[in-house]
């Protein structure tokens, strides 16, 4: 056996020789009857020296029988070490031998580290990036910075004007209504440019009847409003001016200055006693600090260390809002109240007719269909699709039936934790399991043993916002938590994401909507039978802190949320059209929005 390997550009040639074929005197034959011959070819004076150790040197240096077996062992490892150090693969050994283990659990790879240690961020994923970049640049071409001299020049719904076009005698079902909208400003001139936020329904209250609009952008000032009279009997329009131009264009950059309008606050525990300390997304501080990272993912988190605690006695977490504001205070006018959500048609009706028309048969609602705009309409308190056929899930055997031997995880915010609440009064076979945990957001858990159910909502990771304490024990990521599950045709998954990423820099929400279609990408390649279903964030109240939760803001991700996941094998649940049609103005949805969002969710896996 001869081996070569180059020290210091000299070989060193180790050749142990010995003929004996005979397994069982191998070991005996290399110490008592064949010479070991190791040489050594020195380049340097261009001389060779070679030496030859017979084994009666060797016996002489190791009389005894122990320390020719150690000889032994030290000869098979280094020559082993050898064999090793020249293969091609060991680097790629190496690589995972220094790293590392990857863990399920956030709390278990969250790394702790001090401030100096480690950069402010974790080391970036150059593909998703470079996709957060791209998808911020089309924003910011969209969104335009808008002269503001005073709310006098700024968009009025008072002195804008809506007008049907080619207006009928009769309109039937099935028809388009166009309206046009020309934006004027409070001195009645009209508006040279777009980009005012507005929001369109057409509905029917006595029928409790609604439906969206959809809003053509001309960038000139006027606006084409297109609806679809989907019922018969008197319909009225609405037109609300959510935000001028100008406060878009305000709240816009707002958003994108600063991650300081949240105030993070984290509990340790130091023994049994709580310490709080600063927590945030950021850190711009020298001191010390603890570091939560997903470098996998370029998620962060952070917080102060407190004295004689370690990092790992996070415990948990609560939010309250800063007095932090990008705004100016001419700005700040924008959104008093009185200034937003402002009805621009006044008192414009028609009335529709049934007419004769044939009706076109609907395939059956299915994970992967393109939704139009509006994708449904409420009539008579329910909501009724407008690209596919529901099923029936009007009796409690109906839903019963669908949910047996499914497993369902919910992940996101408390929007989808209303399911929970639905399901398990629909569904009164579920009965709530207990782990041991404490509040609203804790993981709920609901159980059929008989029927194999299992639906498990759980919430989303930083950033969570509420002034009520919750738990970081088990927290995760969503893409984290697909990644555990295992999948199969009767598995399904619901994600929704957006009300809590509202105060924060626009790139924050959409490098997470990426991770998460990233990991049901790889859920897919295991478990492609596996259904996903992406739940749009919807709607909520109207108030004076507009700079933080607008609609604006949940307008802007809900279409960031669907460009990600266009090209993408999932179910969508249209909540933002739903909350329009409903009119719903509710952070937490009225049950009549929760049981239509439900009944598309058991129509696609069912």
């Amino acid at each position: 056996m001869a081996l070569c390997l180059q020290i210091e550009c000299q070989p060193l040639i180790i050749e142990a020789l010995y003929r004996n074929s005979n397994a069982e005197r191998n070991i005996k034959s290399l110490w008592t009857e064949e010479p070991l011959w190791i040489a050594l070819n020195a380049e340097g004076d261009h001389e060779t020296m070679r030496r030859v150790l017979s084994y009666r040197t060797l016996l002489a240096l190791f009389p005894n029988a122990p320390a020719r077996k150690l000889l032994l062992m030290v000869l098979f490892i280094f020559v082993f070490w050898v064999v090793f150090m020249t293969s091609k693969d060991h680097t790629k050994f190496l690589f995972r031998f220094n790293n590392p283990i990857t863990l399920r659990q956030w709390h278990i790879f969250k790394e702790f580290l001090h401030s100096e240690g480690l950069p402010n961020t974790p080391a970036p994923t150059a593909e998703v990036e470079l996709m957060v970049m791209d998808i911020l640049e089309k924003l910011n071409r969209q969104i335009p910075p808008r002269p503001f001299a005073n709310l006098s020049t700024t968009t009025s719904a008072k002195e804008s004007t809506a007008t049907i076009l080619n207006p009928r005698g009769k309109y039937c079902i099935g028809d388009r209504l166009d309206v046009l909208l020309v934006a004027k400003d409070h001195f009645g001139r009209r508006k040279k440019y777009g980009g005012d936020f507005l929001r369109t329904r057409i509905f029917s209250s006595a029928l409790k009847a609604g439906a969206s609009g959809k809003v053509t952008d001309f960038n000139n000032g006027t606006y084409l409003v297109s609806f679809t009279l989907f019922w018969e009997g008197p319909v009225s329009l609405s037109i609300l001016l959510m935000h001028p131009s100008e406060g878009v264009s305000a709240l816009w950059r707002a958003r994108n200055q600063g991650y300081d309008r949240i105030i993070f606050t984290g509990q340790f525990l130091n023994g049994t006693s709580p310490v709080f300390t600063k927590c945030s997304l950021t850190l711009n501080t020298d001191a010390e600090q603890c570091q939560y990272l997903d470098a996998r993912d370029n998620e962060a988190f952070y917080c102060l260390k407190p004295p004689n605690v370690p990092c790992e006695a996070l415990t948990h977490m609560k939010t309250k809002n800063s007095n932090v504001s990008y705004l100016s205070i001419k700005e700040h006018l924008l959104f008093q109240r009185s200034n937003m959500a402002v009805e621009v048609i006044k008192n414009l009706a028609i009335t529709v007719s049934p007419c004769r028309r044939n009706e076109i048969k609907k395939k059956k609602c299915q994970i992967g269909m393109k939704a139009p705009f509006p994708s449904g309409y409420i009539f008579k308190g329910r909501w009724i699709s407008t690209f596919c056929k529901q099923n029936e899930f009007s009796q409690m055997q109906e839903i019963n039936n669908c949910l047996t031997r499914k497993l369902i995880y919910l992940m996101g915010d408390s929007t989808l934790r209303q399911w929970v609440y639905y399901l398990q009064k629909a569904a009164k076979t579920l009965t709530f399991f207990d782990l041991h945990g404490t509040g609203l957001f804790q993981t709920h858990v609901l159980l059929d043993i008989k029927q194999h159910i299992l639906i498990q909502w759980k919430k989303h990771s930083h950033p969570f916002v509420t002034q009520t304490l919750y738990s970081l024990k088990d927290d995760n990521y969503i893409p984290r938590e697909i990644d555990q599950v295992a999948g199969d045709s009767s598995t399904a998954i619901v994600v929704t994401l957006g009300q809590h990423f509202r105060p924060f820099p626009i790139n924050i929400f959409i490098r997470r909507v990426i991770n998460v279609k990233k990991a049901i990408e790889r859920l897919f390649l295991r478990s492609p039978e596996t259904k996903v279903i992406i739940k749009t964030e919807n709607t909520r109240e109207v108030n004076e802190n507009a700079e933080i939760f607008s609609d604006f803001h949940g307008n802007i991700q809900n279409l960031i949320l669907r460009d990600i996941f266009r090209d993408l094998n999932v179910g969508i649940i249209d909540a933002w059209d739903m909350t329009i049609a409903y009119c719903s103005e509710n952070t937490h949805p009225p049950d009549n929005v929760i049981a239509g969002q439900i009944a598309m969710f058991l129509t696609y896996i069912c």
